[in-house]
């Protein structure tokens, strides 16, 4: 299955990537290793996430306070938004 992501979602990844490597050196990895696992979980299995709009789901990624948001179709997964989890939960709606 074939991941691809939406740029402004590339952009949070990065972002939130930089922001805990300034936190604690090393943290920016452990965050990029649990994001790669969250998606590896979603290529393993893209149905079982909750729905929250039409055909988006969210996969939750553990330890950070993250989810990523994402559709399915015909073997590609379409990451719209990594997403902090008490950010405004409508902010990456106009993506879709």
């Amino acid at each position: 299955m074939n991941v691809l992501f939406h740029p402004d979602a590339e952009l949070e990844l990065n972002a939130a990537i930089d922001y805990y490597e300034a936190i604690e050196n090393g943290l920016g990895y452990d965050f990029s290793l649990e994001i790669i696992s969250a998606i590896g979980r979603v290529i393993d299995f893209p149905k079982a996430w909750l729905i929250i709009e039409g055909d988006i789901r969210r996969a939750l990624v553990k330890r950070f306070p993250y989810g990523i948001l994402y559709a399915e179709d015909q073997g590609l997964i379409y990451i719209i938004a990594v997403m902090h989890l008490h950010r405004d939960p409508e902010y990456w709606k106009h993506r879709i």
